[in-house]
């Protein structure tokens, strides 16, 4: 209790009202505390840090953290990041999103941000709803979902968040689930740890917009669910392809050490830099 205590002190803003925002039950405060803990464990200075933010639930961490920190606009947490990331390239730059930002309205930058694989690590809090915004249908909603703008059914197929940052060209790239707390610890830690753009997709229930409507009595359920429906990756590949249609896989899907943008950015120029005057 001490040293959660000594945490709490450490790394969130003392000015700010306590207990946070996030509904009853929302995944996004274990989130927090998952990436607080993993840049302790990590001995980051939090001048180190800079946590960048877009709208919606999930930017609402900007504001608790004693980072530095950017509450940008919606779908552009990304090209922020980029820019900081490239005029500062020592800096631990962590963008934090929600599915709609990051998938929809932040879709293009998002793809380029893997492509180009800048040295971000890129946290996506996928709740497969737009919480803050209305409970709309997000890019994750699975088909079927009951929102605000498909009251008789979402008709579009989901976005796989894993499978496009893969398909982008993003060097490391996990999923995690909030109800696996200590594993999500070490994604979040490891994406931290390494070189390029990296991706943890995290599922955290929405119970107020998403599970509600959706027939899940309680966000207990939302909880449960995650637990009979999630298995780990290496199990997963076990399994015959009948029976992975029951599973969401979680994990690490791809860790590549790939140099980020910013250092070959910063080869080239020192190698321009070095030669004589024409």
């Amino acid at each position: 209790m001490a040293q959660v205590t000594q945490l709490i002190h450490d790394y969130l803003r003392h000015n700010k009202k306590f207990p946070h925002v996030y509904c009853a039950g929302c995944g996004h405060g274990i989130v927090l505390g998952s990436l607080i803990r993993s840049v302790h464990s990590l001995g980051y200075s939090k001048d180190e840090v800079v946590l960048v933010a877009g709208i919606g639930c999930s930017g609402r961490m900007a504001v608790y953290v004693d980072f530095n920190t950017v509450h940008t606009t919606h779908g552009r947490a990304l090209t922020f990041a980029t820019g900081i990331k490239m005029a500062n390239p020592n800096l631990k730059v962590i963008v934090v999103m929600g599915d709609g930002d990051a998938m929809s309205i932040g879709g293009n930058h998002l793809i380029h941000a893997a492509r180009r694989n800048i040295g971000l690590t890129a946290l996506v809090l996928n709740n497969n709803i737009y919480g803050m915004t209305g409970g709309q249908a997000s890019p994750t909603s699975p088909e079927g979902t009951i929102s605000a703008t498909s009251p008789f059914g979402q008709l579009e197929s989901s976005f796989d968040i894993v499978e496009m940052a893969m398909a982008s060209g993003a060097s490391y790239v996990a999923r995690g689930t909030v109800l696996h707390a200590n594993m999500l610890d070490s994604l979040i830690s490891e994406a931290l740890e390494k070189p390029g753009f990296n991706l943890v997709e995290i599922l955290t229930p929405c119970h107020t917009q998403y599970g509600r409507k959706n027939k899940f009595k309680t966000v207990v359920d939302m909880y449960q669910w995650y637990k009979k429906n999630t298995a780990k990756l290496e199990r997963y590949r076990q399994l015959a392809p009948e029976e992975q249609a029951k599973f969401t896989p979680i994990g690490v899907f791809r860790d590549e050490m790939r140099p980020g943008l910013e250092v070959k950015y910063a080869t080239l120029r020192n190698k321009l830099q070095e030669q004589p005057n024409a």
